[in-house]
């Protein structure tokens, strides 16, 4: 790449990468997302990259080292500030990832100190003294106690950081973010003077956002949701432009696949049923006991995505999910899953599909490893975090359109609306 990118970020799944993306799009960035790390320079212009990794749920080690690997690659490109991108939902647990990463990244960087905040506002993600929010209620009440992988039942953000860390963690806290840039900047100066080594940060608006990140332009490393990221291309003189997100004209089969088990997926899956859509369930125990559950979903699917989108999920309430766990063990029946979609993904694309949904940051990391896709440029905004994308596959050489959402992200007609947004945005 000829020019040197303005900010570099390194996202740790694959849905959580697009919806950073989305925000930097929205706020006049040219963004290229890459899965996983390049081998070697970009060959489109940006001014920024998220390197999307699959590192959420892994060891943290292996974490730590996929992170470090991207920010080397990131740095040989000339990113002037570095951008770790966890969940709104911050979703970790006691052993990390977050934690373990944030402070590998700032050995890394040389930096005595960062900030933390998953704050989404439009999402509905908002922290007030350091406490997250998921609509009106705790993050511990909104279903992520019952995450499969990472149960979040602590709302506390400096409690759960500090689990994570060897560094002190401190707040900025709302009192301070409403006052503006100057008010940050000083408290800043006093934590570090403390000793403080990561700040939770408040924010209940996109004000607070825009407010908070002037006063984070001269930090080597942020940490964040993709909230953070409506306010930072103006710190390099971008301003919100439509050619930013311009794709290619979309065309040819419609799908959607699912994995997620979260609330916001269940009803999105609800309402595409009840709209007539056709969809088709798969059982991970008949995929356990040795079934071609993928060829089986494939041949149901290829008799129906010519009259119109179809849906294949796995998606189940939290106690069927935990008496599948039980059966199975938790790992594996994750894995089961992700990999009959991810071949289904396939299937549905060497049939045709050129406009694909796919719900769930964990299969979404599985599909598009899947489907072959290294690079995918950024379009525009489906719902809040979640934009549409074109990429090249190696069973789609001419490219195709796909979305990766996050479970917990997107309205009850999310499926439906995506395909129809599409044709008025490509």
């Amino acid at each position: 790449m000829s020019a040197k990118i303005l900010l570099g970020c390194i996202a740790d799944d694959f849905t959580g990468a697009t919806d950073l993306a989305n925000n930097l799009v929205r706020a006049g960035m040219r963004v290229v997302q890459t899965i996983g790390v390049p081998a070697g320079p970009l060959d489109a212009q940006a001014d920024a990259v998220v390197v999307a990794l699959k590192s959420r749920t892994i060891p943290a080690a292996e974490a730590v080292a996929q992170s470090l690997e991207a920010l080397r690659w990131l740095q040989a490109q000339g990113a002037r500030q570095i951008y770790f991108k966890y969940c709104s939902t911050f979703d970790s647990t006691p052993a990390g990832n977050i934690g373990p990463v944030t402070e590998a990244l700032m050995d890394a960087l040389g930096t005595d100190f960062t900030i933390a905040t998953p704050a989404f506002p439009d999402n509905k993600r908002t922290v007030f003294k350091g406490y997250l929010f998921a609509g009106d209620v705790l993050l511990s009440e909104c279903g992520m106690q019952n995450h499969p992988l990472t149960p979040m039942r602590d709302p506390n953000l400096v409690r759960v950081l500090q689990a994570q860390t060897r560094r002190p963690v401190g707040l900025i806290d709302h009192a301070v973010v409403a006052e503006g840039e100057a008010a940050i900047r000083a408290r800043i100066a006093a934590l570090r003077a403390q000793g403080v080594g990561i700040a939770i940060v408040d924010a209940v608006s996109n004000a607070d956002l825009l407010r908070m990140a002037p006063a984070l332009a001269d930090l080597p490393l942020l940490t964040a949701g993709s909230g953070v990221a409506i306010g930072l291309p103006g710190n390099f003189g971008l301003a919100p432009s439509g050619q930013a997100a311009a794709l290619p004209a979309a065309g040819g089969l419609r799908a959607i696949v699912s994995g997620s088990c979260s609330v916001a997926t269940n009803g999105q899956v609800t309402d595409f049923i009840r709209q007539g859509g056709q969809a088709l369930a798969i059982d991970p125990l008949r995929i356990a006991a040795g079934v071609d559950v993928a060829a089986e979903a494939l041949a149901w699917a290829e008799a129906r995505v010519a009259d119109g989108p179809v849906l294949v999920y796995s998606t189940a309430e939290p106690a069927a999910v935990r008496a599948i766990q039980g059966e199975l063990g938790v790992e594996e029946a994750g894995a089961l899953v992700e990999r009959t979609i991810a071949a289904i993904a396939r299937g549905l694309v060497q049939r045709g599909v050129r406009q694909l949904v796919v719900a769930g940051g964990e299969t979404s990391g599985a599909c598009v490893q899947a489907l072959g896709i290294a690079q995918m440029r950024i379009g525009g905004q489906i719902d809040p975090g979640v934009p549409w994308c074109h990429a090249v596959s190696d069973v789609a050489p001419e490219g195709l359109h796909i979305t990766l959402k996050s479970g917990n992200f997107g309205t009850p007609d999310f499926f439906t609306k995506a395909f129809d947004l599409l044709q008025t945005q490509a």
